[in-house]
């Protein structure tokens, strides 16, 4: 089936739709709670079609996915806590807008114009996500709120020169928009007043047997169309290399389940991870128009997750981290492998990695990540996963 998209609202024509019949898109706003210090958050949540998504100003998240599986029965699919509490006591990014500079910068440093700047260390001796206070841990004011044929919010926040190390005042605005093909789009949008670097990314939790399953997602089939990936050093942090995916455990140019390969002990790279946590190469440049980054596929369920990107790399972390310390949404206890997370980005610490391109932002200049997530399902492969 031939498939076309275009930007800004990123509608797609010629689409596998969820919705039989066209429904109104809702919207509605509501108190979250506050942070531990007090300062207030609100949740919006968007409805189109028969898909639900909920986004939190802290971090300008995404709390919840609500879409229906190939029988129709509803279930959120990303992790997340249900209240501030546990995003004020245990961020672990949970569907986080993170940034300024998503993923890992080497022993916090970079060079910009020949001035060396330094980032908090929050990840052995990286810098993660922008460190501590970054995009994630910040509350996200909301600019507009609006419905006709998606619902949508637009969120706004202001890093100011110098925040986290970083140079130049940064205006940024995260875009959620859903419409009734099951299809929610994050735009991301910066502009500065200063030479600066930016990459930013959505770090949401994802598990399509629903949250809290207790199926996780290594049986999820993953495929992600990239010929390449940037392997790393015992810190995760890239070691220049362009290394080729063929007949190795990182080549999933063909669907193949998640869990298959992981326990690979003779892989380094799975080693150094505790799994997945590397860096695919789509290309070597941003697109010009959001193109297939990665598909997901829950067999059992049905649900099938799509996602498109503009940006040249994709981050896929298979939740090595995830320890059943943290109790989420459903009460139940999150373990290894029980979702993964797909950031389309850049590739990581560009700044210190010449071959990786650049980040660069000019006055003047416009930075944008349009990423679209497109859900649908897939009939059953077999008798036991039609059950």
């Amino acid at each position: 089936m031939k498939r076309d998209w275009v930007l800004g609202g990123a509608v797609l024509i010629g689409a596998v739709s969820l919705a039989s019949t066209s429904l109104a898109a809702e919207t509605s706003r509501r108190p979250f709670g506050a942070t531990s210090d007090g300062a207030p958050v609100e949740a919006i949540t968007l409805t189109s079609g028969h898909t639900k998504a909920t986004i939190i100003t802290f971090g300008a998240s995404l709390q919840a996915l609500e879409t229906p599986d190939r029988n129709g029965k509803m279930a959120d699919v990303v992790l997340g806590y249900p209240d501030m509490t546990g995003y004020s006591t245990a961020p672990s990014y949970f569907g986080a807008t993170v940034g300024r500079v998503a993923n890992r910068i080497a022993k916090g440093t970079f060079k910009l114009d020949g001035v060396t700047y330094h980032t908090p260390i929050n990840n052995g001796p990286n810098t993660l996500h922008g460190g501590p206070g970054g995009f994630g841990d910040v509350i996200w004011q909301v600019i507009a709120v609006t419905r006709g044929a998606s619902a949508s919010v637009v969120l706004r926040y202001v890093s100011p020169d110098g925040d986290q190390g970083f140079p130049g005042k940064l205006t940024t605005t995260a875009t959620y928009s859903l419409n009734d093909r099951g299809e929610l789009s994050i735009d991301y949008r910066a502009t500065t007043d200063r030479a600066t670097v930016v990459n930013i990314s959505n770090h949401a939790y994802w598990d399509l047997a629903g949250e809290g399953s207790s199926r996780g997602a290594m049986g999820h089939l993953l495929t992600i169309p990239a010929d390449e990936y940037t392997p790393t050093d015992a810190t995760a942090i890239p070691t220049g290399e362009f290394r080729r995916v063929a007949g190795g455990d990182f080549d999933f140019r063909t669907p193949h389940a998640i869990g298959q390969r992981l326990r690979d002990g003779k892989e380094e790279q799975l080693r150094f991870g505790r799994g997945y946590d590397h860096n695919w190469v789509l290309s070597r440049t941003a697109a010009r128009a959001p193109r297939l980054t990665a598909r997901v596929e829950d067999p059992v369920s049905g649900r099938v997750m799509e996602i498109l990107s503009t940006q040249p790399g994709l981050q896929f972390y298979s939740g090595n981290f995830l320890d059943a310390t943290i109790v989420g949404k459903s009460g139940r206890l999150y373990r290894q492998g029980d979702a993964i997370v797909l950031e389309p980005q850049a590739l990581p610490d560009t700044p210190n990695q010449p071959s990786f391109g650049s980040i660069r932002l000019e006055p003047g200049q416009v930075y944008e990540n349009h990423i679209l997530y497109r859900f649908s399902t897939a009939p059953a492969r077999n008798r036991t996963e039609a059950r």
